[in-house]
């Protein structure tokens, strides 16, 4: 189905969400058509903050938002759709577009698996109506779909459209870059080298992806590396759980811009433990480069003020490889609480593989290097 015949069925004029690769063609129009406007489209933190965002501009205007996302937010927007949204509460329509990973049925990665079975359910169990669309669909469906969630609307309540692999396509190209120009797997091969046989937990997407192909590369061992290859925005605090049991064990976090913006609560909780044996990079190249590349608003915040004033111990941002390894081989050397933002180009091979491992052998390996170094 062409993206335009779902905007035109849809007929919103407020669109906020969460990119997601299956619905690249619906993120690249409305970059196309809007770019980042307040008026029409914001790129938010989480998936519940878009909810919230939607529920404001309902209570401004009286119109109907739409909120889009990867299934992997429905957990995000539990809370507000329960106890916001609900027609039992304040009665907020909305519109929500779900890229459907993991659809039963489908090859997809370990992460989307369940997530994909319970997509739908999770959607029924919040009494949230919803429509499939597949690539079969037709403009004509789509309209009597929306013609029949309109009276649903008018109750105050929400909506869904579930959105398969491959449904929707778009014809307009949009490309996306900084002026940064450091590869992220070059920044990471240097956290590598100086991280040695520490433990690294990395952040979801392409970083893990490539931080397994360089200890390939190295004919190295992954038992050093935890890939959290789900639960963005979660690294950080799985680190801080590591690094507060293993107390003599120098620790990594490798994360990205959209995981820390998504839950960026964690840097508080971080500052008031203040883990003296944690590293915690960022590496900040502004988009949600996994899912297609839309911008983040990170090139906006102070990161290392903002960690500062969470409690790190030290805080600070490079831009070159030399002051790159400079602030590494400061970190692993000196005990406490460090931050440090790396600036990045947008950007990854084209070959770039996924870890030839599963999950649980990860978490088994890691878990035995862990107990070694007791």
């Amino acid at each position: 189905m062409k993206i335009e015949d779902f905007i035109e069925a849809l007929e919103a004029d407020f669109y906020t969400g969460v990119p997601d690769s299956l619905l690249k063609p619906l993120c690249n129009y409305l970059m196309h058509t809007y770019g980042i406007d307040k008026n029409h489209h914001l790129i938010a933190a989480n998936e519940g903050n878009c909810a919230a965002l939607a529920a404001g501009y309902h209570l401004a205007t009286g119109k109907v938002p739409v909120v889009y996302m990867q299934n992997s937010g429905e957990g995000n927007i539990i809370n507000p759709a329960a106890s916001l949204l609900s027609d039992k509460v304040y009665a907020i329509p909305m519109i929500f577009v779900v890229g459907w990973r993991g659809e039963p049925g489908v090859h997809d990665e370990p992460q989307h698996i369940y997530q994909g079975q319970v997509t739908v359910k999770l959607l029924e169990d919040m009494d949230i109506a919803s429509f499939v669309i597949g690539k079969e669909t037709t403009a004509e469906e789509l309209q009597e779909a929306m013609s029949g969630f309109r009276a649903v609307l008018d109750k105050g309540k929400q909506v869904a459209f579930v959105v398969r692999k491959g449904a929707l396509s778009y014809d307009g190209k949009v490309s996306y870059r900084n002026e940064n120009k450091m590869l992220r797997e070059e920044i990471i091969r240097h956290i590598a080298a100086v991280s040695g046989e520490d433990p690294i937990v990395s952040t979801t997407g392409k970083a893990s992806r490539e931080l397994f192909e360089i200890r390939e590369a190295n004919q190295e061992s992954h038992k050093y590396d935890f890939l959290t290859v789900g639960s963005m925005g979660h690294s950080s605090s799985i680190a801080l759980g590591i690094a507060i049991s293993k107390p003599e064990q120098k620790i990594w976090c490798v994360d990205g811009d959209g995981a820390v913006l998504m839950h960026m609560g964690a840097m508080a909780v971080m500052g008031s433990v203040k883990p003296q044996n944690l590293v915690h990079i960022l590496i900040n190249n502004g988009a949600h480069e996994t899912v297609g590349g839309l911008p983040t608003v990170a090139g906006k915040v102070d990161f290392p003020a903002l960690a500062g004033a969470c409690g790190y111990d030290t805080a600070q941002k490079v831009d070159d490889f030399a002051a790159l390894d400079t602030a590494l081989k400061k970190a692993k050397a000196e005990a406490g609480l460090h931050f440090l933002e790396v600036s990045c180009a947008i950007g990854a091979r084209d070959d770039l593989g996924r870890p030839t491992t599963t999950a649980l052998e990860n978490k088994e390996n890691f878990m035995a290097y862990l107990r070694a170094l007791s």
